[in-house]
């Protein structure tokens, strides 16, 4: 109801009252009147504060952009609040969203400055989270006029992947970009020692190696490494999600592990001056190109938060265009549930690029259960599918591919170093 309405204590207020005058005049009881009085003395209060404004309910949040386990204030905005003494409100509760109070329901007396009840909001998974509808509904003076209940649509929150603690010391394997903090192959100004050698034409008075120069009577100089960036690809796996989330605080699914770990990973090598870019395979087919700095982290992270899952009709491995060049560092975050996901990393293999496969399948992932499917039937073909995950990376692992579990700080940097040493071997390629 958008207009003001007598409530149903009034009415009995006025109807009793009146009942109980009646009655006294006609049968000459004076005690009908004096019960009733404080009854009629409620009603004729509540005329007397009758309404007639016409409020407008609207809603709003602090913030539109949260990261999972963040907080934000629901605020309630009503117009002409001249009339209205009391406020009540009703937040529908939705999935993956927690709400203080847990029921949502609210209600307190307008304040001398229209302030309003809040509803606090804090959204347990990423992606982009709808706050349920809410009712509103006002109360005049006395009780006398009730304004609504209306319904309020909510607001849409965008809420970004925590990033899992992790952190790397491992250098890129090979580092062909301009500048960046990973030694270089090639000599260059930089911080690494790479060798000490004799003075030749146009080397820097600065560079000069006292002591050996002396020793030997013939001047020598400090030849050092150049540091330059790299070009990191993450590919995510969205092709399924397999296990149930519990949010940021509970239980984790395959795609909860994939995206929290794609987050870390490129926000530790945004943050090393390296050129990041994310190709989703799914059904979104979501893709970032290669930047670096904060700002291309917040577009990493939000494309990130509204990835969608499912397979594409016509999914080819052999037709992913990812546009990986030489010298690019390729992590795929995969469950390997898929043979696609399986067949597109061998390839880049094969390509003779940098590949590491971070498994992203939690241990205590159960199969869900169609209603009416045999419980023994759906553990044994859940069996039968590990076991052909299995098979996938011992094939991937014989490529020479790492597969390492996703358990956040230190874990590609083993991986790392020995990508790096592979990449200093020579290399034998057909033609």
């Amino acid at each position: 109801m958008t207009t003001w309405q007598p409530t149903a204590a009034m009415m009995r207020a006025v109807a009793l009252g009146g009942l109980g005058a009646a009655t006294s005049v006609l049968l000459g009881e004076p005690v009908a009147m004096v019960l009733t009085a404080p009854l009629m003395l409620l009603g004729a209060m509540a005329l007397l504060h009758r309404p007639a404004s016409r409020p407008v309910a609207s809603t709003s949040t602090d913030h539109a952009v949260l990261h999972e386990g963040q907080g934000t204030r629901v605020r309630l905005a009503v117009t002409d609040l001249s009339d209205a003494e009391h406020v009540t409100r009703l937040a529908t509760p939705v999935l993956h969203v927690a709400l203080h109070p847990a029921d949502g329901r609210m209600g307190r007396l307008v304040g001398p400055d229209g302030e309003l009840p809040v509803v606090e909001a804090s959204p347990r998974r990423w992606g982009r989270r709808l706050l349920g509808e809410e009712a509103v509904a006002l109360t005049s003076p006395w009780a006398g006029y009730r304004w609504g209940p209306v319904s309020v649509v909510g607001e849409q929150l965008q809420v970004l992947p925590v990033r899992a603690p992790f952190d790397s010391r491992a250098e890129a394997p090979q580092p062909l970009g301009l500048v960046g903090a990973h030694r270089s192959r090639r000599p260059g100004d930089g911080t690494e020692l790479a060798a000490i050698r004799p003075f030749q034409t146009g080397d820097r008075l600065r560079r000069i190696h006292w002591r050996v120069s002396l020793r030997t009577d013939r001047l020598h100089v400090v030849s050092t490494r150049g540091e330059e960036d790299s070009a990191v690809l993450v590919v995510v796996d969205a092709l399924a999600d397999h296990g149930r989330s519990g949010g940021v605080d509970g239980a984790v699914s395959s795609l909860d592990v994939t995206v929290r770990a794609a987050a870390a990973i490129a926000e530790h090598h945004v943050r090393r001056g390296d050129r990041v870019s994310l190709r989703v395979v799914g059904t979104g087919g979501e893709t970032v190109r290669y930047g670096a700095g904060m700002r291309h982290l917040q577009v990493v992270l939000g494309r990130l938060a509204t990835l969608r899952v499912g397979t594409p009709h016509d999914l080819r491995a052999d037709q992913l265009q990812l546009g990986v060049t030489a010298g690019t560092v390729v992590v795929v975050l995969s469950p390997m549930l898929s043979g696609a996901m399986g067949t597109l990393t061998a390839m880049l293999v094969q390509r003779g690029l940098q590949v590491m496969v971070v498994d992203t399948l939690p241990e205590a992932v159960t199969p869900a259960v169609v209603e009416g499917t045999d419980p023994a039937i759906a553990a044994m073909a859940w069996r039968m599918r590990r076991i052909e995950r299995a098979e996938v990376l011992a094939r991937l692992a014989a490529l020479g591919c790492p597969v390492v579990t996703w358990r956040g700080p230190g874990t590609l940097d083993d991986v790392l170093h020995r990508l790096a040493r592979r990449a200093q071997l020579p290399q034998v390629r057909a033609t």
